[in-house]
């Protein structure tokens, strides 16, 4: 079991963050071949701090939206921007067509999320599964009633959910 979850968090890493780390090397070269702007007098940006949670370290705080829903943010503030945060939800959660107004990148953690875009084929994912969700893309969000999901998620922006009227 450890193993597995070892497994499962180096999975998110990789689904999660080359996208940037790749775009940000090509920004990089791309930069390189411009000619040097005037550096702007700005003050020394603080390093960045080192960060390790385990899973008894993170603060879980209940969706005033939605009770069957919680949230341990890691970085960022999903309130106000992008951020990165654990969800949970209960047995059987079900969201129906929605979007957000931020792209989310998510994997599962643990449990079987069941998602689908409007119209599409309910696609179930379990420990491991990757799914990106863009902010214009209306899909419905479900966690299997066998057990509670948890999954990690990468915002662009703030998070919301914007329920959408389903085609007729």
């Amino acid at each position: 079991m450890k193993r597995t979850f070892q497994n499962i968090l180096v999975a998110m890493a990789v689904a999660l963050f080359a996208p940037a780390a790749l775009a940000e090397e090509a920004k990089g070269g791309a930069a390189t071949a411009k000619p040097a702007a005037k550096p702007a007098a700005k003050p020394a940006a603080k390093p960045a701090a080192f960060v390790a949670m385990t899973p008894g370290e993170l603060k879980w705080v209940a969706n005033p939206a939605n009770a069957d829903v919680s949230m341990a943010v890691v970085w960022g503030d999903p309130g106000k921007g992008a951020h990165g945060a654990f969800h949970k939800f209960k047995p059987g959660f079900a969201a129906g067509l929605h979007t957000h107004s931020a792209d989310m990148k998510l994997v599962v953690v643990s449990g079987t999320m069941i998602a689908s875009s409007e119209g599409g084929t309910e696609k179930k994912l379990g420990p491991g599964s990757y799914e990106y969700q863009p902010h214009t893309v209306k899909h419905t969000t479900k966690c299997d009633a066998a057990s509670e999901c948890v999954i990690f998620v990468v915002a662009s922006g703030k998070f919301d959910l914007l329920p959408a009227e389903e085609k007729k």
